[in-house]
């Protein structure tokens, strides 16, 4: 693997001829994922629900890199029938180079609320949507394709439990939250190592932004000015300790982009919270073969999805 020291998140590497998909690339550090791999020539696919927000990325990339090739296909990740029909779409743009599952709830509801297939809002988008959706497209990766989730350090404040991941008897937010992080990286590694065992050349990574707000981050009228006072207040006074989206992209954008990073690496900001990407480490308990074993199972069966590998 390419030493940490190495990897120069301004200077990526030409990507032109690649393909590559970012559900929630309309907003937060999924447009900077966006932008970012536009600016090295990738042809980009913004996989999200609004259409006008996806739009307005889709401008305001444009309006910096004139050339980029980007596109927009519908997609709600807590509606499997919205999965099933954006990944018939998704899979006109094939071979994909990359399919990087960002989108997600990061401040979930204060009540337990269900997706409409009936399964706990947080951890049915956060993972179960995106489980399909990268079992409906894995026929079109590429044999060099990746698949990159995002992960999220509240699996080191939150302890797994997998037996309450649905929140059917308690539900607390954060909570939602953190065990919907700990299933995308259950299954983002039991991937490395099926893919592994297969002998695939695809590869399955990780990736955590740090603790990345709008406040501090590169100003992109519509898109980092969007979000309530609230949100914006809080992040001003605590957003200094971290780093803007901009940069909690980066360790996003190595993922996809370091010709080097090998299947099951994870990669977050050189001080946690902040700083260039490197490799981590993810918490033992979500990494378990055991654990990623249960959760494919669940989610083959939640999904009615049988994963072709």
């Amino acid at each position: 693997m390419t030493a940490p020291a190495d990897w120069d998140p301004r200077a990526l590497p030409r990507l032109d001829g690649r393909t590559v998909v970012v559900t929630g690339g309309n907003a937060g550090i999924g447009y900077f994922v966006s932008e970012q791999l536009a600016s090295a020539g990738a042809r980009v696919v913004i996989a999200a629900r609004s259409a006008e927000k996806a739009r307005l990325a889709i401008d305001s990339i444009r309006s910096r890199f004139p050339e980029a090739e980007l596109a927009h296909v519908p997609l709600d990740l807590t509606s499997l029938a919205s999965v099933r029909a954006a990944s018939e779409r998704i899979a006109e743009f094939r071979p994909l180079h990359a399919l990087v599952n960002n989108a997600g709830r990061v401040v979930a509801s204060r009540r337990r609320l269900e997706t409409e297939d009936g399964f706990e809002l947080t951890v049915g988008g956060n993972f179960l949507g995106h489980f399909a959706l990268t079992t409906l497209l894995f026929p079109a990766l590429a044999a060099d394709g990746r698949v990159v989730g995002l992960g999220s350090d509240s699996t080191r404040m939150v302890r797994l439990e997998p037996t309450k991941l649905w929140s059917e008897h308690r539900y607390g937010a954060f909570r939602a939250y953190a065990y919907s992080k700990h299933a995308v990286t259950g299954f983002q590694l039991e991937l490395a190592r099926r893919l592994a065992a297969a002998g695939d050349t695809r590869r399955s990574l990780l990736a955590h932004p740090g603790w990345a707000t709008s406040a501090y981050a590169a100003r992109r009228p519509g898109i980092t000015d969007r979000d309530p006072w609230r949100g914006r207040f809080f992040e001003t006074l605590t957003g200094w300790v971290g780093q803007g989206k901009d940069r909690g992209a980066w360790p996003v954008v190595r993922a996809v982009a370091d010709p080097d990073a090998a299947n099951g690496s994870y990669f977050g900001p050189r001080w946690e919270l902040a700083g260039r990407p490197v490799p981590t480490r993810p918490v033992a308990s979500a990494a378990s073969r055991e654990f990623g074993a249960w959760l494919w199972g669940d989610a083959e069966v939640k999904t009615g999805i049988r994963f072709p590998l």
